[in-house]
Order: structure tokens, then sequence, then C-alpha cells
């Protein structure tokens, strides 16, 4: 059997060609979908995908057996016996009848389970952050080309919020005026002895119940260790650390309100200094971004404290841009001295992303948070990430399309 790590590179043959085409739904139509990670956030996803009409829920593959048990509760009563479950992610895209599938795995697979499933010509749902490096955004990327039929939706919800139309009407408006600056944060707290992030390794997750090799993918070969397998996240061979998990969420929102560009410099600092235990991913960090629409986004994070929140400034010469739980609008009095305060009115509808990624197969439209979005915010992220392992400013080299 051909192993994952050398996938990647032979996957443009076999399926690739003849079924890269996305099939045609009718406007009833029930979309049959399946789930490549069944960890946490694959089961909230299903379960989104369950609760919108016309759908149902047909396989998952995850390399932990355990959670191919916990997927089989999620479907509906006198399903079970269609319901498929794999340890491979590959027979799951080889069943023709799947139209969609939720791609939920570690970042550093996303790229395998992207290309796989464009030349497989299924509807795609790929988790954020979109690509975990520059040259697998590329492979995506190529890929995306190759199946030009196959709706895919960028898993930042962000872009689905009633957030993005109050935000967009007070830009164009010219309320707000020349834009120079984005300051954003995200700061969380837990409970003392309870680390941000940690899972619990359970009795069986072993080599028996693991499939260990596909979990490393294209990742440097280690030995087992069902500590990687479940804090994936903690750790720089399989993730972005907070800046791929929740920077590229506020990134995203205002990527997809001002159109902005892969950023021409990237500043990383921070570290490790509260939680000592053997993660490797900073748990305080700051970020900025230098755009080329003369816009600085700077972005500060940290998991020891949770006063400041989850928030955003967009400041304008004219007025500001306040974003949170709610969005407003604060004039500038210095330039709009008779201007008002403004609160934002659009609401967000429940499962707004998975259904705007359904309805998207439906009426082969652009979905809220297209390929070409997520690509940008994962390169800016992954221009982050490389500025603090290498300790320096990075640049983006447009022509060549590389960090430098």
């Amino acid at each position: 059997m051909q192993t994952r790590r050398h996938f990647i590179g032979n996957v443009a043959t076999g399926l690739a060609g003849s079924l890269a085409t996305g099939r045609a739904l009718g406007a009833n139509e029930r979309i049959r979908f399946g789930v490549i990670g069944m960890g946490e956030r694959g089961v909230q996803l299903a379960r989104e995908a369950i609760a919108c009409p016309n759908t149902e829920f047909v396989a998952a593959a995850d390399v932990y057996s355990r959670r191919l048990d916990e997927a089989r509760s999620l479907v509906a009563r006198g399903a079970e016996s269609g319901f498929a479950t794999h340890s491979d992610y590959r027979a799951l895209l080889e069943d023709k009848s799947i139209d969609a599938v939720i791609i939920a795995t570690p970042q550093h697979l996303h790229s395998e389970h992207f290309i796989a499933a464009m030349d497989a010509g299924k509807h795609v749902y790929q988790e954020k952050a979109m690509a975990f490096t520059v040259e697998q955004a590329k492979l995506m990327r190529a890929a995306r080309e190759r199946a030009p039929k196959c709706i895919v939706q960028v898993g930042h919800q962000v872009c689905s919020s009633g957030q993005i139309a109050d935000a967009t009407n007070y830009l164009s408006s010219g309320a707000v005026g020349q834009v120079t600056s984005i300051h954003a944060r995200m700061y969380r707290n837990t409970p003392a002895g309870k680390p941000q992030w940690t899972r619990p390794v359970y009795p069986d997750m072993t080599p028996d119940n693991v499939s260990w090799e596909s979990f490393l993918g294209n990742a440097p070969a280690r030995d087992f260790d069902p500590d990687r397998l479940v804090n994936w996240r903690l750790f720089w061979d399989y993730s972005g650390g907070n800046v791929h998990e929740n920077m590229s969420h506020q990134l995203a929102f205002w990527n997809k309100v001002m159109g902005l560009s892969i950023p021409v410099a990237a500043t990383m600092t921070g570290g490790v200094y509260l939680w000592k235990d053997g993660r490797e991913v900073p748990d305080t960090m700051t970020v900025s971004l230098e755009l080329p629409e003369e816009i600085l986004f700077t972005w500060d994070s940290g998991f020891g404290n949770n006063y400041l929140g989850v928030t955003e400034d967009v400041l304008g010469t004219h007025g500001t841009i306040a974003r949170g739980q709610q969005i407003r609008y604060v004039p500038q009095r210095v330039n709009r001295p008779g201007g008002t305060e403004l609160m934002g009115q659009t609401p967000t509808v429940p499962r707004a992303h998975m259904q705007d990624f359904l309805n998207a197969i439906h009426d082969t439209a652009e979905t809220a948070c297209p390929f070409e979005l997520g690509y940008r915010v994962s390169v800016a992220c992954h221009m982050a990430v490389e500025s603090y392992l290498q300790q320096r400013t990075v640049r983006w080299d447009a022509v060549n399309e590389e960090i430098v």
C-alpha cells in the first residue's frame, strides 16, 4: 500500500482528471458528505452539517479507532447500517456517492487531504488555517485549478458573520476615512493547573488503535507518541500555534471586508512564558504585518489573562470600527464633529458558514470564504511563524511567491 509520505507527489494520477468535476445537485437533492478527521472540531462541523436541511452524514475517516466509534453516534437512528468508517481517508474519497467532504485534520495534513479530495472530485469544506506552509498552499492551489467545478469553503466562519455587512457599510460610506492601522487582540485564561489546549491521553491510544504513519504524513518521522497525537497543537511539526488557530480568523474577517493582500513583511516575537509543559508554540506573542495597502496589522495574544478578550479596532482618519462580540462605529470628532456612534444591526444566523457552503454546492456559487482568501491568510500566518522561528523580520517576494 502506498504510504501517505509519498501520496502527495503521486496524487495527480489515478483519480485525478477523471473525477475532478464536482457533481451538480438539484435544488432539493440531499448532499451526502463525509468527514476526514473526527476530533473535537470535526464532530462540531459534522453536527452543523447534519443540522442543515438536505444533508446526509454517510462516512468518517480518522487515524484513531475511538473517534470512528464516536462518529457512529452522530448518525441518525436507522441509518447506521449505511454509515462507513475508515482508518484510511482514501477509502472514503473512493466512494463516488459522496458529494462533499469536511476536512478537520491537524494543520500539517490539510494539503494532503485537500489535494486528494479535489482530485477525487469532491466539494470541500477545509478547516482553517487552510495551508500549513507556502509550498503546501501552492500545491493546494494547483489542485484547486484542476477541479474548477468543485466548491471550496475555507473554515473562517467569521466570513459568514452579519458583522461583515456592517463593517462593509461603515467603510463604503467614507465615515472611517483613510485606514492606516488595525489593532487585533486574542487573549484567554484557564484555571491554575489546566494549561490551554492540553487534552488527556487515553489508555487506548496505542499503536494497535492508531495509524501513526498516517498521522505523521510528511512531518518528520518519530516513534509513536500519544501525547503528540492528541496535543498536536503544541508542536511545530503539526501546528502553527495560535497564529494559525485564531489570528487567522481575525485577519480573514478584515481580508474579506477590505480585500487585503499578502503582507510585504512580518515580524513575530514572544515565547513560552507561562505553560512550561513541553509545548513548542508560544503562549504569549505579538505579530506585526506590513500590508501593501499601507496598513499595519498588529495582533497580540496570550493564554494567561483574558481581560483584553478577542477584539479588533480599525483606525481611520474619520472614525474607528471596534469589533468584539458586537461591532460599532465611533467617529473621530476632529474630522467628523457631527458624526454619531453606530451599532451593528445585521444578525448572524445559526450555522451560517456551513449553510453557505451547502448552498454554494446547489447553486454552483462562490462561497463566503473562497480558496483565494484562505490562500492569502495562510501565507500571512506562515510568514509570522517563520519570523518567530528565524528570529527576524521576513518579507514576501511576490514575483517568486516565497518568503525571503
